[in-house]
């Protein structure tokens, strides 16, 4: 309940922070251009807050947080007086009304720079693209990478940590195969390719590494225990955290491996653990727990693969340290920021273009798609890693705001800017008939897309 609750209000502030950025764009140029702005709204529906300017505008809040909008005098719509005639958004130049549509995507790409060079000023670690584990009978198996390599580029685009890998690995679904540059073990640079045969990505029923036949490398697990769950068979029969397993029933053990496939085929089972806690050593004798064993682990274990349930201990380790030369530290000054926020943005745009063409040739799948639910899981989960990653977060749906904004639907800024582009090129405005079959076309095809993504998203929580 935490969780959800975390969740919606997290969403509520990443989208209201986005929809008056939004806005604002379309305000300020609004006002640049000297046509009179009427109201100024986060969200639908009743007001929960208004305020009335010096200029006569409504600042308001409403109180379904899922948009926003600005309204402009418009003498089709409004009873314009005399003194205002000059101020509605028809009395202006075909130029200016394209930049009052068009400001509203822009700043969301502009806050999209800004948010990314504060993430590059306070600075982060993040471990280096090196692969761990080469997976059996995965695509990376039919390739020559190895375990060790270093991805330096992803296609052409270098890569610099695993975010950046991500989103270039997910701009070949449906491709034949990545082209990849890397680092070996040995040191050398060189080409490799990883067939894929035309691997569409789905998120939802893998991640991105195991789908494509390798895991990132990270620090071995160690036998010291890092977490014991409140209430699990660990807890009751006495482990605590910092514990080291040395013995399970009088075999020794040394990786965390060893601890889970003995644990594995002993559900509701009771075992001696021999654990070093501090200076001393004790014994425990701790009954295991069961769960319930899900299909993949029926199809990796053959050990268990006529059982029904597998033991469960209720505990995690800690790892080891990770080596300095497999972490690197981003931090950047004021205009270095400025600059990779710029080209990062540049790159987040170019990935959501070619990922909505996909999308339409069907080489990604329409499950893809997200809707409002996992927005928000999206928004609480980054919050909880902290600034930086909520930060990150706010980046990559403010470029997704803009472009889909850009989109030539009429009812988004993209449909209106394309009637203006045909205003400029024809010479007379598209007729109000005309805007009106493809306000109702734009409508139906939004609505379809909002559904299928709501769809989606219930569909993943079900």
């Amino acid at each position: 309940m935490i969780e959800i609750v975390r969740n919606i209000l997290f969403f509520v502030i990443a989208l209201s922070i986005l929809v008056a950025v939004h806005e604002w764009g379309h305000y300020i140029v609004a006002k640049w251009c000297k046509v009179k702005v009427l109201r100024f709204s986060i969200g639908f529906g009743k007001p929960l807050y208004k305020r009335v300017t010096s200029s006569g505008m409504e600042f308001v809040i409403a109180g379904i947080p899922l948009g926003g909008y600005v309204r402009l005098l418009d003498d089709r719509v409004d009873d314009v007086p005399p003194e205002l005639e000059n101020a509605t958004l028809n009395s202006k130049s075909v130029a200016q009304r394209f930049a009052v549509y068009f400001a509203g995507p822009f700043v969301n790409f502009v806050f999209a720079v800004f948010a990314l060079a504060i993430i590059g000023m306070i600075g982060q670690q993040a471990p280096r693209p090196v692969i761990g584990e080469i997976l059996e009978n995965g695509y990376a198996q039919q390739s020559d990478l190895a375990s060790g390599d270093l991805i330096l580029a992803v296609g052409e685009h270098e890569t610099y940590n695993w975010r950046d890998v991500i989103i270039e690995l997910s701009t070949f679904s449906g491709e034949q195969s990545i082209p990849l540059k890397v680092r070996t073990d040995g040191g050398g640079t060189a080409s490799k390719s990883l067939p894929i045969n035309g691997w569409k990505i789905n998120p939802d029923q893998e991640d991105i590494f195991a789908a494509l036949g390798f895991r990132p490398y990270s620090p071995p697990l160690t036998t010291q225990l890092g977490l014991v769950e409140e209430g699990s068979p660990a807890e009751r029969g006495g482990l605590q955290k910092d514990d080291i397993i040395e013995k399970l029933d009088g075999t020794s053990v040394d990786s965390w491996s060893q601890i889970v496939d003995f644990i594995a085929p002993r559900p509701n089972q009771s075992v001696d653990i021999l654990i070093k806690r501090g200076e001393e050593r004790l014994n425990l004798n701790v009954k295991f727990g069961a769960v319930a064993i899900d299909e993949q682990l029926h199809s990796t274990n053959a050990q268990l693969a006529q059982a029904s349930e597998r033991g469960y201990l209720g505990v995690s380790p800690y790892r080891e340290a990770w080596p300095e030369e497999y972490v690197i530290t981003e931090k950047y000054g004021l205009f270095a920021a400025i600059a990779n926020g710029t080209q990062e943005t540049w790159r987040l745009m170019g990935v959501t273009l070619k990922m909505l063409g996909k999308l339409l040739t069907g080489e990604v799948p329409i499950n893809n798609l997200s809707g409002p639910i996992s927005i928000a899981e999206g928004a609480g989960v980054s919050a909880s890693v902290g600034i930086v990653a909520f930060l990150s977060f706010l980046a990559l749906i403010s470029v997704n705001l803009g472009i889909i904004n850009l989109l030539p639907l009429p009812i988004l800024d993209g449909g209106h800017l394309l009637y203006l582009t045909i205003e400029w090129i024809t010479g007379k405005p598209v007729s109000e008939a005309i805007q009106e079959v493809g306000f109702k076309i734009g409508g139906v095809i939004l609505f379809a897309v909002m559904a299928t993504a709501i769809a989606n998203d219930i569909l993943r929580n079900t």
